[in-house]
This record gives structure tokens, C-alpha cells and sequence, in this order.
């Protein structure tokens, strides 16, 4: 990744949109999608390119189903 890219995560169950080389730009989301919309504008806006990470599997369970 480049200087002023955009890349959406998962922090710890908050989606973030991190700029490569400019960290005052990041933000937080509490959904992903929102995320996701925010992040595609930036990069739009900066004219760079928009990377979507999926959270790795962490094998625990948080809605039991009961």
C-alpha cells in the first residue's frame, strides 16, 4: 500500500478506515458498511485506492443462539 491509501478494518469488533502515511485522517465506525462507504469516499476524495481487510476468524463463539 501507498502513501494516502485507505484501508478498512476490524479493530476489536470497531471497523476503521486507516490512511497509510496520514494517521490524523483515520476514523471509526461502529458498522462495517458504514465503514466501508466512508473509507470509498476518502480514498476517492485523496485519489487513492480503497482496501477492504476482513477480520480474521477468532474461533469464539459470540452469539450462542439460545
Amino acid at each position: 500500500m501507498a502513501d494516502g491509501d485507505v484501508e478498512t478494518i476490524d479493530k476489536n469488533g470497531q471497523w476503521v478506515n486507516r490512511v497509510i502515511g496520514a494517521p490524523e485522517l483515520s476514523e471509526s465506525f461502529s458498522s462495517k458498511i458504514e465503514a466501508i462507504d466512508a473509507g470509498r469516499s476518502l480514498a476517492e476524495e485523496l485519489g487513492s485506492t480503497h482496501t477492504v481487510r476482513e477480520s480474521d476468524p477468532t474461533g469464539v463463539i459470540t452469539d450462542p443462539g439460545d
